[in-house]
C-alpha cells in the first residue's frame, strides 16, 4: 500500500509549482547569459572545496527549488557567449523542453511497447539524416554519446569484415583497425574494449594541418599484415579533436574500397555540416562510407548526450547484436526494427529522438544550417585575428569553429609551454571566458572552440586583448622573481 510519503512524492500540484518556478528561474538564466549582460562563465572552485561545500550543503536539507537555483548558480554556463571551450552547445531551449518530456515519461524503448512513439520518432530522425548524405536505403540507431557510437560502429565492421565469428567464438587471429594518430581517444578505447588491444589500433600520422596521410595508409597496412592481423577497417575523422580539421575522406574511402575495409566516419562534430552550403564540402567522401556518426549535443545544439549512428545499408544496423532474449522479443532472428534493444549496447534508453525533433518542430531543419555556418564563420573570423596579432600564432588554419593558438616568444619550448599553461589557468580563475588547451606536436596551444552563435567578434578581441595582458603579467612576476 502507498505511503504519505509516496502520495507527496507524486502529486500533481506540487510538481506543477515547481516546474513553473523551475522554468522561470532557467528563463532568467538564459537572460543573464545573453550577449548584453555578459557576466561570468564559470566560478572556479578547486575540487575538494566544491564537494565540501555540496557535503555541508546537502547535511542543512535544502528545498528542491533552493537546491536547483544552487545548482545552476555554480555549474558552468554554457549559454554564456564567453564560453568558448568544448566541444559542448548551449542547448535550444526547444530540445531542453522536449528532454524534460523525455526525462518525465521515461519510456525504456528497448521494446516497442515501452516507447512506442519514441521508436518510430527515433526511425524518422534516423531515416531523415541518411537522406542528408544520399542514403536511401540506410537506416541508424540514437545512442547515448560519440564513445558508444564509435564501439557499435567497429563492433559491427568486426562483426561483418572478421573472418571468424567472433561474437560467438572469440578470438584465434588478431585484428586491426587504421586510424589517425589525432583520432579521439575513444577509438583507442574502443579497440581496447573490443580486445584488438593497442597494438591492433595502427595510427596513421598526419600532415602538417593534421589530416591523416593517405599516402603512408598502404604501409600502415602492410605492417599490420606482417604482424599477423586481420585489417578489418579504417576509421577517418570529420573532423579530428584537437585541431577541428576533416582527413581527406574521399582518399580514404577509396583505399577502403581497394582493401575491402569497413570504411567508418567518426564526424561527432562536424557531421553536422552537411546541414551547411557552404561549409558541406568538407564531407565530401563521407557518402561513400559504411558507417557515419553525428553528435546532435556538439553542432546541432540538442540538450546532452544525443548520438546518431548511420549505416548506408540497412540491414548492417541488424548485424552487430544477435542475441536471445525471449522474455524482450519472441524471435531473435527477425529485425524488428521497432525493438530497439536489438540494435543497441544499450537496453533502456532515454527518448533521444525528441531532441532532435524539438528543434526541428519548433524551427525547422534550417535551424541546422544556421548553427552550422554560424559558428564555423566565428571560428574562421577568429583565426584571422589571431593571425593578424603580433604576439599571437595559430598552430594551424581553421577550417571549423576549432581554433589552436598560443602566445608566442622567444623562449625554449619548454618555458613557452609553461606561460601557456599560466595563462589558460589564469583566464579559468577569473571566468569571464572559458577556454580549453591541446597538445601538439609544435607544443602546448590555447584552444577555443565557438558553440555559441551570439559570441562577437568584439568578445574575441576582449578574449585576446586578456591573453597578451596576462602573458605580460606573468613574464614580469616571473622577472621579478
Amino acid at each position: 500500500m502507498s505511503t504519505p510519503l509516496l502520495h507527496k512524492a507524486y502529486d500533481a500540484s506540487a510538481f506543477r509549482t515547481k516546474a513553473v518556478h523551475l522554468m522561470q528561474r532557467l528563463s532568467d538564466h538564459l537572460s543573464t547569459c545573453s550577449a548584453d549582460e555578459k557576466g561570468r562563465v564559470i566560478r572556479y572552485v578547486q575540487p575538494d572545496k566544491e564537494f565540501e561545500h555540496w557535503e555541508k550543503r546537502l547535511s542543512e536539507g535544502p528545498h528542491l527549488t533552493e537546491f536547483l537555483d544552487e545548482v545552476i548558480q555554480r555549474s558552468i554556463h554554457i549559454h554564456n557567449p564567453g564560453y568558448i571551450g568544448h566541444q559542448v552547445a548551449p542547448a535550444a531551449p526547444a530540445s531542453a523542453l522536449a528532454t524534460f518530456v523525455s526525462d518525465l515519461m521515461n519510456n525504456g524503448s528497448a521494446v516497442y511497447e515501452m516507447g512506442a512513439a519514441n521508436a518510430a520518432l527515433e526511425r524518422w530522425v534516423t531515416n531523415w539524416l541518411c537522406h542528408k548524405f544520399g542514403w536511401s536505403q540506410g537506416e541508424g540507431v540514437l545512442t547515448s554519446g560519440g564513445t558508444l557510437a564509435n564501439l557499435t560502429a567497429l563492433l559491427t565492421a568486426r562483426r561483418l569484415m572478421a573472418t571468424e565469428d567472433v561474437w560467438n567464438e572469440g578470438y584465434s587471429k588478431p585484428l586491426a583497425i587504421l586510424v589517425s594518430d589525432q583520432a579521439h581517444y575513444c577509438v583507442d578505447r574502443a579497440a581496447r574494449i573490443m580486445g584488438i588491444g593497442a597494438e591492433g589500433l595502427i595510427k596513421v600520422p598526419v600532415d602538417d594541418h593534421y589530416r591523416m596521410r593517405a599516402d603512408l595508409l598502404q604501409e600502415a597496412y602492410d605492417r599490420a599484415l606482417e604482424e599477423g592481423r586481420q585489417v578489418i577497417a579504417l576509421v577517418g575523422s570529420a573532423p579530428s579533436t584537437a585541431t577541428g580539421t576533416y582527413d581527406d575522406l574521399g582518399t580514404l574511402a577509396d583505399f577502403a574500397e581497394q582493401k575491402k575495409l569497413w570504411f567508418h566516419v567518426d564526424a561527432a562534430h562536424g557531421g553536422a555540416a552537411i546541414f551547411s552550403d557552404k561549409y558541406r564540402y568538407l564531407l565530401e567522401g563521407a557518402e561513400r562510407a559504411d558507417s557515419i556518426l553525428i553528435d546532435g549535443h556538439k553542432m546541432m545544439a540538442t540538450s546532452s548526450i544525443t548520438t546518431a549512428l548511420l549505416y548506408r545499408k540497412a540491414s548492417h544496423s541488424y548485424s552487430t547484436f544477435q542475441q536471445e532474449a525471449h522474455y524482450l522479443w519472441e524471435s531473435a532472428e527477425d529485425p524488428e526494427w521497432f525493438n530497439l534493444g536489438k540494435r543497441t549496447f544499450e537496453c533502456t534508453k532515454s527518448m533521444m529522438s525528441l531532441r532532435f525533433l524539438g528543434i526541428i518542430v519548433e524551427h525547422g531543419e534550417e535551424f541546422f544550417s544556421d548553427f552550422v555556418t554560424t559558428l564555423y564563420d566565428l571560428g574562421r573570423r577568429f583565426g584571422q585575428l589571431v593571425t593578424a596579432h603580433p604576439l599571437l600564432e595559430l598552430a594551424v588554419e581553421p577550417t571549423t569553429n576549432i581554433v589552436c593558438f598560443r602566445y608566442k616568444d622567444e623562449l625554449p619550448k619548454a618555458e613557452l609551454d609553461k606561460l601557456n599553461q599560466r595563462i589558460r589557468q589564469s583566464l579559468l580563475e577569473e571566468g569571464d571566458f572559458y577556454i580549453v588547451a591541446t597538445q601538439l606536436n609544435s607544443g602546448y596551444h590555447l584552444r577555443t572552440t565557438f558553440m555559441n552563435p551570439f559570441t562577437t567578434e568584439a568578445h574575441m578581441l576582449q578574449l585576446l586583448d586578456r591573453v597578451t595582458e596576462l602573458a605580460s603579467q606573468i613574464k614580469q612576476t616571473s622577472h621579478a622573481n
